[in-house]
């Protein structure tokens, strides 16, 4: 998704609404940082909790599975680009850009069991 990208000889600047130009209200903002060469982020879905996830800095790859069969990589380098990922996607974040940097807007406060961790759950959950 575009978020808008009000352009200005002083620089840029994007913003991001809750309900506005993001699907929901945003209860947390996070961000990753400074991750190793080779390193992969992710590896998890979860059961609630939406995210918009951006590539404020540098670029990374977020590839999303559905648990159907259905895969799909994202290439994620604009700062005014989001990408929606839903509920019960399966989500890896790879490739990071030296300096990248990635913020996600999450509709719901951490909750450790909310997360999905094992890929055979998310699998045979997903079929259901």
């Amino acid at each position: 998704m575009n978020l808008p990208k009000i352009v200005d000889p002083r620089g840029n600047l994007t913003v991001a609404e809750q309900m506005k130009n993001i699907p929901f209200d945003i209860a947390r903002v996070y961000w990753t940082y400074d991750v190793p060469s080779g390193e992969r982020r992710g590896g998890h879905a979860h059961r609630t909790c939406e995210e918009i996830i951006i590539a404020v800095s540098g670029s990374f790859d977020v590839v999303l599975e559905d648990g159907r069969g259905g895969k799909e990589t994202f290439h994620l380098n604009h700062p005014y680009q989001g990408l929606y990922v839903g509920t019960w996607v399966w989500r890896t974040l790879e490739d990071f850009s030296s300096g990248a940097v990635c913020l996600v807007l999450a509709s719901e406060l951490f909750d450790e069991d909310e997360y999905i961790y094992d890929y055979n759950e998310f699998l045979s959950k997903a079929l259901l």
